[in-house]
């Protein structure tokens, strides 16, 4: 199992040279990947009074820094060798797909393959308001724009006519330099994981404890059977699964080993843990690497 860190956008300030000791200092620790959140736009938490899913209030709102992530991951590719950059997710349906192909091969290309796209629908109607996108059409706008993706990043001139994209012999150039795989973070429910055996070549469970109506467990189960009802090898799905640090996390990081995760990040849940700065953020999961490492193998 490879094990990542979670790069807090919420915290990470704006001085360019901390954030780059930051990951250069992730990466020496020996993490195999650095994941970001994606939000382009915050909004008044007013627009959100009875919370948004699970959370009682919005988890994000205008007054959270959020660098834009492939803009950070072009700027943490020039400044890392080995470690991947993961996006967890980006909010697909609110950004025109043509535009992201080009972005993810791009950065993929200049950091030689280190990019790792996870994508999802969000929950930000304001945010989807806001980058003139349908919050309404979202789940059906990404299968979309998965299938328009791969085919941008696999053919050099694209003809496609679907309900919310219509390309005529259009491509990018250059193109990636290898298959780029897209993998789905969502949450459990059949809908959802039925998406994620169609369209993914792999899944990122985005379940708290304590918060979602689904047990971690119960939705890898889950998602396994119907790969199998589908005709798809449930091994062609592997899972990436996160960890935030708090008493006891040791047993949720030998539960992803249980369930066979492929990866795994690790860091600190900020909003039952506030007022930690970016480097206390690195300092704490530094400092639980070496358990988590014992835990999966690695050390």
């Amino acid at each position: 199992m490879k094990v990542g860190v979670i790069f807090s956008q919420a915290d990470s300030g704006t001085d360019p040279e901390a954030i780059r000791q930051w990951a250069r200092a992730a990466e020496a620790a020996g993490f195999a990947h650095l994941m970001a959140y994606d939000h382009v736009l915050g909004a008044s938490g007013a627009h959100y009074p009875h919370g948004v899913g699970a959370f009682p209030s919005a988890p994000y709102t205008d007054e959270h820094i959020f660098h834009e992530v492939f803009v950070l991951f072009g700027h943490l590719a020039a400044v890392t060798e080995r470690m991947e950059l993961v996006t967890s997710v980006l909010v697909l349906p609110q950004r025109p797909a043509a535009l992201v192909a080009k972005q993810v091969a791009t950065i993929d290309l200049l950091s030689a393959g280190r990019l790792r796209l996870a994508v999802g629908v969000g929950w930000s109607w304001a945010e989807y308001e806001g980058l003139g996108a349908d919050f309404a059409t979202r789940e059906d706008r990404l299968e979309e724009q998965i299938e328009v993706m791969r085919r941008l990043w696999t053919e050099s001139l694209v003809t496609f006519a679907g309900r919310f994209h219509h390309l005529d012999r259009v491509g990018i150039n250059p193109l990636p330099a290898r298959t780029i795989p897209v993998w789905i973070g969502s949450g459990a429910s059949p809908r959802t994981l039925r998406r994620v055996v169609r369209c993914a070549d792999g899944w990122m469970p985005l379940l708290l404890p304590g918060l979602d109506r689904v047990e971690l467990a119960d939705g890898v189960a889950r998602l396994r059977t119907m790969a199998e009802e589908a005709g798809r090898d449930p091994a062609t799905l592997p899972i990436h699964g996160r960890v935030y640090l708090a008493e006891g996390f040791e047993a949720q990081v030998e539960q992803a080993v249980e369930l066979g995760f492929s990866d795994l990040s690790i860091g600190l849940n900020r909003s039952l843990h506030p007022g930690h700065s970016h480097a206390e953020h690195l300092e704490l999961v530094l400092e639980a690497k070496p358990t988590v490492d014992c835990i999966v193998g690695n050390a």
